[in-house]
């Protein structure tokens, strides 16, 4: 199944801020959302508030997405700290 991506307003801004500031953390975030594109039933779902979602790790960062049919919606990325 292909599936589309697309990213939520909060996380283009993430974006845009990451390219400018580590082009290297943004490098591996690109080739991560490759990953995440191609299987993104591999990562773990999670649990409690964040049901539904899912996580991939990008250390020490967190990518939390969700899918929807054929459509995966990245909503943030954030410190492992941070993200829960």
């Amino acid at each position: 199944m292909e599936y589309s991506i697309r990213f939520t307003p909060f996380f283009e801004k993430q974006l845009r801020k990451l390219k400018k500031k580590d082009i290297v953390v943004f490098q591996r975030l690109t080739k991560k959302l490759k990953e995440i594109k191609s299987n993104p039933n591999h990562y773990k779902p999670l649990r409690n508030m964040l049901k539904g979602n899912r996580r991939a790790h990008l250390n020490p960062f967190i990518i939390i997405f969700d899918i929807k049919h054929d459509l995966i919606t990245v909503h943030y990325v954030k410190h492992h700290d941070n993200a829960y």
